[in-house]
């Protein structure tokens, strides 16, 4: 745990080589620190010291009155610095995604030695609710909502925080309905769907509040511009992706001047774990690049 200047409580699980190389990786939403959990063995093997943060008002992070991507850069920043790390990687998956080009769009180069972000929630890129044509339905309706009409959008999340806490079968089952076989096969793997529940369970620790204020900044355009970031991120996406669909995040790289853009067909959205060898590994390798 590290307290920031402002007293706010910044919640954190690593997991990995705790001598290696720093990457901090960015939850999806709804997850949590535990996510960290997800990607353990391939951190040992590249030997990565992988730092999942909650942020705020998710799991066991304080709240903070006013959020921005600039924000969470800093913060950022600050758990580099508490773990006695001048240069350090940043990863992010799904709702994570957004947050980990915020910090290639504020952190020095110098110090943020690698990006990468994986099929995310890329919704407010170019404008409020920028991706709503390319959303299913209720996505579409939890942009709506979140511009226009905030009571629904945290009944939204208050129902789903009742699902995923107190009824994890429902959950999961709700999750296999939405993906494709590849997601499926990886849902399905022994003690995966679990460790899962655990993290989404574990957002809502004090309610649905930090994921609202957290996912309304998705919908709203960002206070970043992705076209002026030139330094290298790589973004990589399932080509059959049914949660956030490809093109949204094709559209990113061909406007993100260092985009590096890694599309894997037939991949859904949890691409993450199934080419997180392919993509931990270039982490490790960039981050063991001398400036």
């Amino acid at each position: 745990m590290l307290v920031t200047k402002d007293g706010r409580r910044l919640t954190y699980l690593e997991v990995g080589d705790p001598h290696g190389r720093l990457v901090i990786h960015n939850h999806g939403g709804p997850s949590s620190r535990l996510e960290a959990r997800l990607f353990a063995d391939v951190a040992v093997k590249h030997g990565l010291r992988l730092v999942c943060v909650d942020r705020p008002g998710i799991g066991q992070s304080s709240p903070q009155e006013a959020r921005s991507y600039l924000g969470w850069a800093d913060d950022m920043t600050a758990i580099a610095d508490a773990l006695g790390y001048h240069e350090f990687g940043v990863t992010g998956w799904s709702e994570g995604g957004p947050w980990a080009l915020a910090a290639a769009a504020y952190i020095d180069p110098a110090r943020l030695r690698h990006v990468t972000s994986i099929a995310g929630g890329s919704y407010g890129a170019f404008g409020d609710n920028w991706a709503k044509k390319h959303l299913s339905a209720v996505d579409a309706l939890g942009g709506f909502l979140a511009l226009h009409f905030e009571p629904g959008f945290r009944l939204m999340y208050a129902a789903l925080a009742k699902t995923a806490v107190d009824f994890r079968e429902t959950y999961i089952q709700q999750l296999l309905n939405a993906i494709n076989a590849y997601d499926k096969e990886i849902v399905q793997r022994p003690g995966f769907a679990a460790a899962f529940c655990e993290a989404s369970a574990e957002c809502f620790a004090h309610g649905s509040e930090g994921l609202v204020r957290d996912s309304e900044l998705l919908y709203r355009g960002w206070d970043f511009d992705v076209r002026q970031i030139e330094r290298r991120v790589h973004l990589w996406q399932g080509l059959d992706d049914r949660l956030v669909p490809d093109v949204i995040n094709k559209e990113l790289a061909d406007q993100m001047p260092g985009a590096v853009w890694h599309p894997v067909p037939g991949a859904g959205h949890f691409v993450a774990i199934g080419s997180a060898e392919e993509l931990f590994g270039i982490a490790a390798e960039e981050l063991s690049q001398k400036m």
